[in-house]
């Protein structure tokens, strides 16, 4: 597996989806054709120089393998840099960084005849919606139940896609829209999508028994109330998915921590990057990716939130410690993954490999 770098993408289409949220398409020299392949519910992580700064941000391809495109969703947040930027500024022709594809979150490999849930609110659809389309292509007896949690009508994002699927799907797709600031003819599709609602809309679910795989996607409160309500119901938590869409904190807008590099470094970091091995010390508080910034080294890294998983590595030598972590999975930590932009040395030395998977 190649490390994940940056390539100049030109934007090939550019589309307004609601009021608040785009779609960017990009086009992919054959040179890196292979490098952009991607399996649904992966991301990608966009990098402008906004304002003389370096800003990242990372969003979900929304695309189907069988879609012919690499195209990502923007929703546009109050004060967000970066998505009020891209809306304002991109267009067709336009070219910006574009990360290869990471990422965790889908199905695995392609199983047919499953039964999957997905239950997502705002963007959240985005991984989703890839996940979904191909699914419904490449597994013909395969169904997939989405419940999609919105303000109302007007903030669905996608909406014409998926009534298109429906129509084309009818015998296999059920998608069920949840307004919380919108009545609806069904009590039980009014309202939050959280765990009080989640038992409300089980009688339009399959029985617990046949699920397969669960999605959950959404804001950060919905991502702690739903897997235990959905253990409640029965449903095995191995076969619960989550993924985060909280906006990141304006962590790359922020000024790198003042540092006195006139004292003795709190560590030196041995890092592990596209196979190449590099050096740095860290002084004082300063995580591991802030420390790397001030030696001008480009480690990978997009939120630095603690919530979208592109600076982690795998910690070889030595110890750190994470201040958050909203992504990575408790397996992962056991195996010693750490997020980078949220874990600071504990012992003079640390060695950490982001080429590790």
């Amino acid at each position: 597996m190649n490390a994940p770098g940056f390539h100049a993408l030109r934007i090939a289409d550019a589309r307004r989806e609601t009021a608040e949220s785009i779609t960017l398409a990009f086009g992919i020299p054959e040179p890196w054709r292979d490098a952009y392949r991607f399996t649904p519910g992966q991301y990608l992580t966009l990098r402008a120089t906004i304002d003389g700064g370096d800003i990242r941000r990372s969003y979900s391809i929304c695309a189907g393998l069988d879609d012919a495109e690499l195209r990502v969703a923007i929703k546009i947040l109050p004060g967000g840099r970066f998505s009020t930027w891209a809306a304002r500024t991109l267009q067709v022709g336009d070219t910006i960084d574009v990360m290869t594809p990471m990422g965790r979150f889908g199905t695995g490999a392609l199983r047919d005849g499953k039964t999957y849930v997905a239950l997502v609110a705002g963007s959240g659809i985005t991984p989703v919606l890839s996940i979904l389309k191909t699914v419904l292509a490449r597994e013909p007896r395969s169904r997939f139940y989405l419940f999609y949690g919105n303000r109302s009508v007007a903030d669905i994002m996608f909406r014409a896609t998926l009534e298109n699927l429906k129509d084309k799907y009818l015998a296999r797709l059920s998608v069920f829209h949840v307004l919380s600031r919108e009545q609806q003819d069904v009590p039980a599709l009014t309202g939050r999508l959280d765990a009080p609602r989640l038992r409300a809309l089980m009688p339009a679910m399959p029985a617990v028994a046949c699920i397969d795989q669960v999605f959950v996607c959404g804001p950060l409160a919905m991502i702690k109330d739903l897997p235990p309500a959905l253990c409640d119901i029965g449903i095995d938590p191995g076969h619960i998915q989550v993924e985060r869409f909280t906006p990141a904190p304006d962590a790359a807008a922020r000024p790198l921590t003042q540092v006195d590099e006139s004292a003795s470094p709190r560590a030196i970091i041995r890092a592990i990057y596209a196979g190449r091995q590099l050096e740095f010390p860290v002084y004082g508080a300063e995580p591991l990716i802030a420390a790397a910034q001030r030696a001008g080294l480009d480690l990978p890294f997009s939120c630095q939130g603690g919530m979208c998983c592109t600076c982690r590595a795998k910690v070889l030598e030595g110890q750190v410690e994470m201040a958050v972590n909203y992504s990575l999975e408790p397996w992962e930590i056991a195996e010693g993954f750490v997020l980078t932009c949220q874990a600071q040395p504990t012992t003079a030395h640390v060695a950490v490999d982001y080429d590790a998977v």
